[in-house]
């Protein structure tokens, strides 16, 4: 059994890849935005899922979150599934919060960041990026961000095993009920990287898409821009990696 973290696991594919967790065994720690949200998680909790709540877009509640993970037992894995698609809250949420986290959690054996195939369209420029969310961001961006925060960590952490994931276009909440892709498959990439002993899902730094890897961005294992990421995070948030 594993203790693992998923964030953003009210809805979509958190809630689905939590639930199937939950359903193997393992010990599932779920996560909402807010109180009202958490509602939808009772069933899950009920079952024996444990629950954090607080808005990613607010780092004091980032903080807040780590530091009652880190008072409990230890994490072994942590899915960052969070995430949004328009407005100012994208690049608190989709980089900024699994940044936080992962430079503040106990160090969990296993870290997976769900990134998406619109990172290829991101640009790998720090220049201008509103890191508070004061003004709308670009989802594209921010996946390329956290995709590459994925990889600098495989590099830099070698007792760590971090993968991104492209869960496809799946029909969610944030997909839209026509979106293409299956939504079964869209999370069980996830749940394996996270729990299974095979010896595929033992590797680090992959960027995957159902179980297969594939070559993403190339500024995604360009160290100088790793480099320059994590430093622009680590200034940004005062909290070093």
């Amino acid at each position: 059994m594993s203790r693992i973290l998923v964030t953003g696991s009210a809805d979509g594919l958190g809630r689905a890849a939590a639930d199937t967790l939950l359903s193997a065994g393992h010990d599932v720690v779920v996560h909402a935005r807010n109180l009202q949200r958490a509602a939808s998680l009772d069933v899950l909790v009920g079952r024996g899922a444990h629950l954090v709540v607080g808005d990613f877009a607010e780092r004091d509640a980032v903080r807040h979150i780590a530091a009652e993970l880190n008072e409990a037992e230890p994490l072994d894995a942590v899915i960052h599934n969070a995430g949004v698609w328009s407005g100012p809250a994208v690049m608190p949420v989709n980089i900024v919060a699994p940044y936080l986290l992962t430079a503040l959690l106990g160090r969990p054996r296993r870290l997976v960041y769900l990134s998406s195939g619109s990172h290829f369209s991101g640009h790998p420029s720090l220049a201008g990026v509103d890191w508070r969310g004061k003004s709308a961001g670009s989802y594209a961006d921010s996946k390329l961000f956290v995709t590459t925060l994925a990889a600098a960590v495989a590099r830099l952490r070698p007792g760590v095993l971090s993968n991104a994931v492209d869960p496809g276009w799946v029909p969610t909440k944030m997909g839209g009920p026509s979106a293409p892709d299956d939504l079964e498959l869209g999370h069980r990439t996830q749940e394996w990287l996270a729990v299974s002993d095979e010896p595929e899902a033992l590797t680090t730094g992959g960027y995957w898409y159902h179980r297969r890897q594939r070559d993403p961005h190339r500024s995604v294992h360009d160290e100088a821009f790793q480099a320059r990421l994590l430093e622009t995070l680590a200034e940004e948030t005062g909290t070093a990696l």
